[in-house]
């Protein structure tokens, strides 16, 4: 039995950001420091980043709200609204990214319709509200009223590769299962001015957007492009618990990203890959011999940042070719933490990867936590 993840699909809420503005409007705020302007500008310029998306129209320049909850157009002041009143709004758009997203995924998936899907597995890190993202998604694309649902929340980047996981095994438990995966992540309801490090970096990668597919065991329609899912893995670095974490402040949620994330991930990245690997000869010699890069076609890395890709490239021998969909996904959209892979891995797929490539998809959170999967293109 083949567990394959179908109409990957992904979406964006319509307002961009165009990161050299973002840079000047962080850089002129209120209260920096000399040592937090020069942050600033290193964090922005070097991220690898040209446009992100959020759901605050108030960031836009076309807006001018009365009453602005972030940032007051007028002042150019960057605003610093309570965790309730960003939750709040985290309710009131997440929604409707999750059912454009849920509902987009069924429309890709040829031969099925809402009404097949017996499961719905949601996934954020952003916000929360009860009944939830998982509820709306049954109600609003008209599910089945037995309709199983789960929520992973509060993991961070990797959870999407989690949630596929879960998905799978549920497939492998009940072949007739057909589970709807949405990630949505509104990070840019965090986003607010600091002296501090790991707040500027924040501000400087983080976006918004939404993901989402179908697991199931039914077989594709012929030609229809899709992923077997062959095996998933998941590793906690010896180190690096520290380093990346996210906390609920008052003012938001706060992120800590260190600037060791990425020497951290370099040294491990190859041990965190072996239980992966382990069970291909090919696939394992590989790695111990430096070759992933030309056992394993393509590579569907999260762009938590450049300096992490630059990372990976390096100590897995990767060709150029094989970065371009993360960094273009960087380029295009940011970190939209949990989100993100599923970005990379359509990219792939819409590309030259062809039936019967090898996929690597690896994804990196608090922990520090290194998710991987490994795929085979179908179609």
């Amino acid at each position: 039995m083949t567990v394959a993840l179908r109409g990957l699909s992904t979406v964006v809420p319509p307002t961009v950001l165009v990161q050299p503005e973002v840079r000047d409007v962080f850089a002129a705020q209120p209260g920096l420091n000399r040592l937090g302007q020069r942050i600033i500008q290193t964090s922005f310029d070097v991220s690898g980043i040209s446009t992100r998306h959020t759901v605050l129209d108030e960031l836009s320049w076309d807006a001018h709200p009365d009453d602005p909850v972030f940032f007051d157009i007028e002042s150019g002041e960057l605003l610093l609204p309570g965790t309730k009143a960003r939750n709040e709004l985290y309710a009131e758009h997440a929604t409707g990214l999750y059912v454009e997203a849920g509902r987009a995924a069924v429309a890709a998936t040829p031969g099925l319709e809402a009404a097949d899907v017996t499961h719905v597995i949601t996934v954020s890190c952003t916000g929360f509200y009860a009944p939830g993202p998982d509820f709306m998604i049954a109600r609003e694309l008209g599910l089945d009223e037995g309709v199983q649902r789960y929520h992973l929340g509060f993991m961070g980047c990797y959870a999407s590769i989690p949630a596929l996981r879960m998905a799978a095994q549920l497939c492998e438990a009940d072949a007739s299962a057909v589970v709807l995966v949405v990630s949505v992540e509104l990070c840019t309801l965090h986003l607010r001015s600091s002296n501090d490090p790991d707040t500027i970096v924040a501000s400087s990668l983080f976006a918004d957007g939404a993901g989402a597919g179908i697991v199931t065991a039914r077989e594709p329609e012929p030609g229809e492009r899709a992923f077997a899912l062959d095996r998933f893995a998941t590793r906690i670095t010896p180190t690096g618990e520290g380093d990346m974490a996210w906390k609920i402040g008052d003012h938001g949620f706060e992120m800590v990203l260190s600037n060791a994330v990425p020497a951290i991930i370099d040294e491990h990245i190859t041990g965190a890959l072996e239980p992966l690997f382990a069970h291909d000869d090919s696939l394992a010699e590989a790695l111990a011999t430096d070759a992933s890069g030309e056992a394993v076609e393509h590579w569907a890395i999260h762009p938590g940042g450049r300096s992490i890709l630059d990372k990976v490239e390096v100590r897995l021998a990767l060709s150029e070719a094989q970065l371009v969909p993360a960094r273009e996904t960087l380029r295009d959209y940011g970190n939209m933490s949990s989100a993100t892979v599923l970005f990379v891995m359509r990219r792939i797929l819409d590309g030259s990867a062809a039936p019967g490539d090898r996929v690597a998809a690896m994804a990196f959170g608090p922990g520090l936590t290194v998710e991987s999967a490994l795929l085979t293109v179908m179609g």
